[in-house]
């Protein structure tokens, strides 16, 4: 159809597509906004050039894991009452050890040793009693990094100790002398007292060639070693006694080991004869020599404080503790004070050869002439000038001075006065 001038045109429906444009633009207006209300100050981590994704477990480069290893510490760390007998031990597991150092308190290092393949170290070191350690090791995991550990621990507290000594008798430790006489006897003491079976079965004595030997205890402080007989010349006698750590008694520790011998050498016995006045001396048990002494007057004298001092010779085996080549003797040792008693004596006396604790050697008397005559000492053996020398020089401590004649025996603990005693009555005295 042909519309001419003037005519009215129709008019054309709106496209459906215009609405749908529209929309999508109101759409994406309202989003912009939203999306930079959001955002708001925080948006700084979407600027250009910056990763859209945070760092850390959140995403971002993973934590390194560490490799396997680690050291096993023997005493384990805060470990109390520790005994002092155990050895510290360091094991590697999936590790190496470089290093342990072990310290105490006031900064000493203890000794020990590592293993070639440094997976084990071991202390060499003994641990004291109530201390603090610390154990810092250094070392290596299984990929070669460092490793380092560090623990501490407590050793045990005693509530007392002890400490042994090994005595040849109550004057000199056994190991003052190499050789000994055929009369020497084995001692051990301690400064407190002790659970005397306890410690009986950790002394050990041994001798070669073998013999028996029995303990004989004195007292809770004190015990004793001989044999039935004296011993044979070139006998060796061990002792020993592992102590230390140990409990001999309540609660009591001991501080120390105690180990010592000594070789028996020429048989010295000496007889001395109250009523010949005569000392025979066998060496290497032949008859050396017969020689004229003086014993003790006898009789006694009561003190001020009613006790009394007797001035006898102790009849029995005596045994050589030591000798020196003069001996300040005086009668104020026993008592006897007053210059004007007839009994009183201060006098500087030569070549001493001390035989108990009650006073009694043999020595030099140059002052009178009664040997083999009569007794006039205060109880020690006198030796005539040139005879009293070659005693002095013959003696060893161990050497035996048998006593015989008179009135009083020597104490078990005057000296070594233990061969008084018979075989059985010693054994008696063990405490196993």
């Amino acid at each position: 159809m042909t519309w001419g001038r003037g005519s009215v045109v129709p008019k054309t429906p709106q496209r459906p597509y215009t609405r749908r444009m529209l929309g999508v633009a109101v759409a994406a207006l309202s989003l912009l906004l939203t999306t930079a209300c959001a955002a708001g100050a925080d948006a700084a981590w979407h600027a250009a050039g910056t990763s859209a994704v945070p760092s850390g477990e959140a995403g971002g480069a993973p934590v390194k894991k560490q490799a396997p290893g680690a050291f096993k510490v023997t005493p384990a760390a805060d470990t109390t009452e520790v005994s002092v007998l155990v050895p510290i031990t360091v094991t590697a597991d999936q590790s190496t050890i470089n290093s342990v150092t072990v310290t105490n308190p006031q900064g000493k290092q203890l000794k020990g040793e590592l293993s070639a393949d440094k997976l084990r170290w071991k202390s060499s070191d003994q641990l004291g009693y109530a201390r603090e350690y610390t154990v810092a090791v250094d070392g290596l995991n299984s990929a070669g990094e460092p490793l380092q550990s560090s623990t501490r621990f407590t050793t045990i507290k005693p509530r007392e100790q002890t400490m042994p000594y090994l005595r040849a008798n109550d004057m000199h430790l056994l190991k003052e002398r190499q050789t000994y006489g055929v009369g020497q006897t084995v001692q051990v003491y301690f400064d407190e007292k002790v659970d005397k079976a306890t410690v009986q079965k950790l002394l050990n004595v041994t001798t070669n060639p073998s013999v028996e030997g029995a303990w004989h205890w004195w007292s809770a402080q004190k015990a004793e070693w001989r044999t039935e007989k004296y011993l044979a010349p070139g006998t060796t006698v061990s002792v020993k006694a592992d102590l230390y750590g140990k409990d001999p008694g309540s609660g009591t520790y001991a501080q120390a080991d105690i180990s010592g011998s000594f070789k028996v050498g020429e048989s010295h016995v000496m007889t001395a004869d109250n009523n010949t006045h005569m000392m025979k001396v066998f060496v290497g048990g032949q008859l050396a020599r017969t020689i004229p002494v003086s014993l003790g007057k006898g009789g006694t004298e009561t003190l001020a404080d009613g006790s009394k001092v007797n001035f006898w010779t102790n009849s029995g085996a005596h045994v050589v503790l030591d000798k020196t080549p003069q001996t300040r003797m005086t009668s104020s040792s026993f008592g006897i004070k007053d210059k004007s008693d007839p009994n009183f004596y201060d006098e500087v006396i030569k070549q001493t050869v001390r035989i108990s604790f009650s006073g009694e050697y043999l020595h030099l008397a140059d002052w009178h002439n009664s040997f083999g005559k009569a007794n006039v000492s205060h109880g020690c053996i006198n030796l005539p000038p040139g005879q009293a020398q070659w005693i002095y020089d013959l003696s060893v401590p161990g050497d035996v001075v048998e006593v015989t004649g008179t009135p009083v025996k020597l104490g078990g603990q005057n000296g070594i006065g233990s061969w008084g005693l018979s075989w059985a009555d010693w054994k008696s005295g063990s405490a196993l």
